[in-house]
């Protein structure tokens, strides 16, 4: 008997504060105006996707105390977005961005419950941490963590966020006959929640939601953060888009969850990837090359250099060789509100000096051929391909795919490979699940009152 072929499970971002984003494009639209969203989310929707992304924004990204003049500018209000696409969606589920550094256990529990039930049990939230004073001073004095407390913090948000989640059973809400009103039982919403970083006590306002509790999603590079992924997320986002290592970190979140004593299949493994389609593979290929030379400009190569130098590069040339001048991670920060993701800055400068030599690259072309978060480029047929490929090979459960043309890009993408990996029969032709949690195949959520 032949093993059934994986189901590859799509999401869709809109690209936000990112030199990805062609915000120049004769076509772009409006990186904040409610119709983007709107678009976007119907598009993924047509095209069966399980949810729809957004990331968050807190800060406006600085280099040398100024604002970033190649980034958009404008991210609104997680919920607010997502409350309004639950209004003109039925099955997409709808996934946040939101920090546990910056908000309390209570806030986000409710708001979370409350976008779950809004949407009939779509909700997803995706847990990130944050310490840096530059984020902090937006929420209050004084206010970030010592790195080394981010995850400390975060656990204990996720904690006491379910046990707010699970003060509610199934059963605390009943139809009384004599009165005709639905009553909530006497110790329903009960919680008492101590630890180092919260103690907190009361009733939870809000009953059960309908998937129980909203799917967690996690990022998670570090060992820690693969830890803190492996025991509490029902899905991780891959940093990386090509074999072998994108299936050396599938297997080794799929073996830290089981360590943790779960199930390998309790949490789906999702990198994030463009798309460049053509009639040709050389069609597609050559869009790909002018997209990529116009996003990654000489300024942008080197201010992506600058956050792994932590040095003002302004002096060497982008279509020169490397700098030659080691990184100083002593220094303060000259890139402000960026996500650090290199684990160790010289050995990464080693590894790009290697690449550039080995394939004479300028300074430009090293960063377009090493900070790549992933393209699948070619024809429709080349791409579904790809992409089902990479799943059933171990890389991953499936993709989150955003387009560098807001909103308008994911259309192609809908209509012209969805319908193959339909054919493939790796994908979805309708939805079968009522809520993001059955879509995604991950098993049901009891309370512990249940």
């Amino acid at each position: 008997m032949s093993t059934p072929r994986k189901q590859v499970i799509l999401g869709a971002f809109l690209g936000g504060v990112n030199h990805h984003t062609a915000w120049w494009h004769p076509e772009a639209g409006s990186q904040i105006d409610f119709g983007s969203f709107e678009h976007t989310a119907r598009t993924a929707e047509r095209g069966k996707f399980d949810f729809f992304f957004l990331a968050e924004g807190l800060v406006l990204r600085e280099r040398a105390g100024k604002i970033f003049d190649q980034d958009i500018i404008g991210r609104p209000d997680t919920f607010t977005v997502l409350a309004s696409l639950a209004a003109v969606t039925e099955h997409l589920g709808l996934a946040g961005t939101i920090n546990t550094t910056f908000n309390e256990p209570y806030e986000l529990a409710r708001r979370f419950a409350v976008l779950d039930h809004l949407s009939g049990g779509r909700a997803a939230w995706n847990v990130v941490t944050s310490f840096d004073a530059f984020t902090g001073r937006n929420f209050r004095r004084g206010g970030f963590l010592d790195p080394a407390d981010r995850y400390v913090r975060a656990a204990e948000t996720l904690a006491a966020v379910r046990e707010l989640w699970d003060s509610w059973a199934d059963g605390d809400v009943v139809a009384d006959k004599e009165s005709g009103r639905f009553l909530a039982r006497p110790d329903a919403g009960a919680f008492a929640f101590d630890g180092a970083q919260f103690d907190i006590s009361g009733r939870f306002t809000v009953p059960r939601s309908p998937q129980g509790r909203p799917v967690i999603l996690q990022a998670g590079v570090s060992p820690q953060g693969r830890d803190f992924a492996a025991a509490n997320a029902d899905a991780i986002f891959s940093p990386y888009g090509q074999l072998p290592e994108a299936a050396e970190f599938y297997r080794d979140i799929k073996a830290r969850a089981v360590g943790a004593g779960r199930d390998a299949g309790d949490i789906k493994i999702l990198p994030s990837a463009s798309f460049f389609l053509g009639d040709t593979e050389a069609e597609a290929v050559e869009k790909y090359h002018a997209v990529r030379n116009e996003q990654v400009t000489g300024q942008t190569a080197l201010i992506l250099l600058e956050q792994l130098w932590n040095r003002d590069l302004s002096a060497f040339d982008p279509e020169g060789p490397v700098p030659d001048i080691d990184p100083d991670p002593e220094a303060p920060p000259i890139i402000q509100g960026r996500a650090f993701v290199h684990q160790d800055r010289f050995a990464t400068v080693r590894h790009l000096r290697a690449v550039a030599e080995a394939k004479k690259l300028t300074l430009r072309e090293v960063v377009l051929d090493q900070f790549e978060r992933g393209a699948l480029v070619g024809t429709p047929a080349q791409v579904a391909e790809q992409i089902d490929s990479f799943v059933q090979g171990g890389g991953s459960d499936g993709f989150i795919l955003g387009s560098h043309l807001v909103p308008w890009g994911l259309d192609e993408f809908v209509d012209r490979v969805v319908p193959l990996l339909q054919d493939r029969g790796v994908l979805r032709t309708e939805y079968t699940g009522t809520t993001l949690r059955e879509n995604l195949g991950l098993a049901a959520v009891r309370s512990a009152a249940e």
